[in-house]
């Protein structure tokens, strides 16, 4: 039960956190928000999953990665990819020069399936593929940059140079990827509609899970021997190589880890929103990435989760009502995060959450004092008579 709690949870005030967050996604908004408004709900929470990986990566590994994009978006063409072929079998796609391929690919006269396609007809193969490509990429690219010391604003140019890559490359070849449009029209999987409001209500359900879950392994790797040595990479990389570690292969695992909860909030955005496009690959979403961890507190899983919810609700209130101003707004939220809360919203609660529980502490224990009173009083009678 110790190892639970301490281990899993981070002890009584990440319990506490956990168990309110849990409370929020899996009770609060299923009843409180009408389907539409749930499906955004668990469009952003994809979101978080990024978020909480930068917490990993930048928060307590000192590795600032502006693309995580990347492996966002590899989750999420890898699950469109499945879908697409299931919507384009040869009854769907009769009416085509080539039928039995996506749309898209007989727009552009390939009058065959590209044999990178071809395993992703099994959705066994697409989630392995899933977990283990965006792995995989993220080792080729750590290995090639952390052997060699690259680090730091280095790093992060690299990841950005490469997401500028993968968008350029998604969008020049259109016969193979969709183009710019990317990958759409998503409605089966496995035979069972997607757009039903049965599917949204599970999807958002197994995507809150699968977030829940990944905050506990998150938590259980931060409280870990290898915590508090990703700690202390951050802090004084050169002493920890000095005693002996080999500080790249560190770097290189939770940079993997990262890549891989990116990955499945990719290809739980496919699943939920149906479609899969290069604008969640490049520059820009990487970027809001960071942002949301930097709001929620970059130290912070579950504060990642947190700001990742302000940010969108912002974004989707300000888009509604400012249509022409809502990107000001937004701008002037996160200055102002930033500029006043540097340690994002979890360092709000760090710096004044013990005030309002000792307050708290005080009106109940003052509370309890007027209720002994009049006992006393009695007392005091009785004993003078």
């Amino acid at each position: 039960m110790s190892f639970i709690y301490n281990k899993l949870m981070g002890g009584k005030q990440g319990f506490v956190g956990f168990m309110l967050l849990a409370l929020l996604v899996l009770v609060i908004f299923p009843l409180c928000l009408d389907l539409f408004r749930l499906n955004l709900v668990g469009k952003y929470l994809t979101y978080a999953f990024p978020a909480v990986s930068l917490v990993l990566l930048w928060g307590y590994g000192g590795i600032l990665s502006l693309g995580q994009g990347i492996f966002f978006g590899l989750g999420g063409y890898g699950m469109a990819m499945f879908l697409k072929l299931e919507a384009s079998s040869a009854a769907n796609t009769a009416i085509q020069s080539t039928p039995g391929i996506p749309d898209f690919m007989d727009w552009n006269q390939i009058t065959q399936l590209p044999w990178f396609w071809e395993p992703f007809n099994s959705f066994a193969f697409t989630i392995v593929a899933i977990l283990v490509l965006p792995a995989a990429f993220a080792y080729v690219i750590g290995a090639a940059m952390f052997k060699r010391r690259v680090g730091g604003v280095y790093f992060a140019i690299i990841t950005q140079v490469i997401a500028v890559i993968l968008t350029v490359l998604i969008v020049g070849q259109q016969g193979f990827t969709g183009g710019i449009n990317g990958i759409t029209d998503l409605r089966t999987l496995n035979g069972w509609d997607m757009t039903s409001d049965s599917a949204k209500y599970l999807f958002y359900f197994i995507n809150c899970a699968l977030l829940l879950t990944v905050i506990v392994i998150s938590r259980f790797i931060l409280t870990s021997k290898f915590g508090s040595l990703l700690l202390a990479i951050r802090d004084k990389e050169d002493r920890v190589r000095f005693s002996g570690y080999d500080v790249s292969n560190f770097k290189i695992f939770i940079f993997c880890f990262a890549a891989l909860i990116s990955a499945i909030g990719g290809a739980m955005f496919t699943l939920q929103v149906g479609f899969m496009s290069p604008s969640f690959v490049g520059i820009v979403p990487s970027i809001e990435m960071v942002i949301f961890a930097a709001v929620g507190g970059r130290m912070s899983l579950i504060g990642a989760v947190y700001g990742t919810l302000l940010i969108n609700f912002g974004k989707t209130a300000f888009s509604e009502s400012f249509p022409e101003l809502w990107l000001f707004l937004m701008g002037g939220l996160f200055i102002s995060v930033v500029m006043f809360f540097p340690n994002g919203l979890a360092g709000l609660w760090q710096d004044y959450g013990h005030h309002i529980t000792d307050r708290f502490k005080f009106i109940t224990r003052l509370f309890k004092r007027k209720e002994s009173l009049p006992l006393d009083d009695t007392a005091k009678s009785e004993t003078a008579s």
